[in-house]
């Protein structure tokens, strides 16, 4: 695909998914887990789960089974919609999808059993005041490394002169002070394969991974350079490098 055409199969590529990004073709080796898996195993039928920056809601909704009730919460509305739509496709009954701040979370002390959060900032204060005596709390956080050829190729990008570790002792050390105790992290950097030209698109114009995306017809072609230098046959290579944390209140 060349440089002149990425803006236009955005445009098609956005009117087709919207926020949806199980639209995307991607495979990832090596990686060491599956959160949502990891999460659902700590369920049981009588629990409550909140899901910070559950985007479309296409993870929560794949555990919606194994609990008694679940909310999604996401800063952007056209988020909240996608979810929305996502849902009433799956015919999940015991969920519900609302726009929230997770820094002001609008729900009563203790009422969840679990929280999670993937890829998305949160509160560990508030975190610990929504759940339940004995609950857990489950993140997945991506790490500075990851992306680390595409924020070469473009010179800039998230998190790109930070030291790897940074944002997991920040989060280690605010769960604990706001008293999760037993908390543990994991890591992992896998190699991580887009199949087409457009997915690996929309994924830099719906992610911050490198701001501004778009914004000068250089990154075009820069995006065109890097997908001809790192295109293999299982598809456009670059890495995911990510941290769990499991912390229990």
């Amino acid at each position: 695909m060349k440089s002149q055409s990425y803006e236009h199969f955005y445009d098609a590529i956005g009117a087709i998914n919207g926020w949806d990004f199980s639209q995307v073709r991607c495979i990832s080796e090596g990686a060491a887990w599956d959160f949502y898996d990891t999460v659902r195993k700590a369920c049981r039928k009588t629990d409550c789960l909140l899901d910070i920056g559950t985007g479309g809601g296409e993870n929560a909704l794949s555990i919606a089974s194994s609990l008694a009730f679940l909310i999604g919460i996401d800063l952007s509305r056209s988020m909240i919609e996608t979810a929305i739509r996502n849902q009433r496709r799956a015919s999940v009954t015991n969920a519900r999808f609302i726009p929230m701040d997770a820094d002001r979370l609008e729900f009563p002390a203790g009422l969840f059993n679990l929280v999670s959060c993937r890829h998305a900032p949160f509160s560990a204060a508030e975190a610990a005041r929504v759940l339940t005596d004995d609950g857990m709390l489950f993140t997945q956080q991506v790490r500075e490394s990851d992306k680390s050829n595409l924020k070469k190729a473009f010179g800039r990008g998230q998190a790109l002169d930070q030291e790897d570790g940074a944002l997991r002792d920040r989060y280690i050390a605010e769960l604990r002070e706001a008293g999760f105790r037993d908390v543990h992290y994991a890591e992992y950097d896998a190699d991580e394969y887009y199949e087409r030209d457009e997915d690996l698109l929309f994924l830099l114009k719906h992610t911050p991974i490198i701001p501004g995306f778009g914004e000068d017809e250089q990154d075009y072609r820069i995006l065109e350079q890097f997908i001809n230098e790192f295109r293999e046959a299982r598809g456009i290579r670059t890495n995911a490098a990510r941290l769990m944390i499991i912390a229990r209140k």
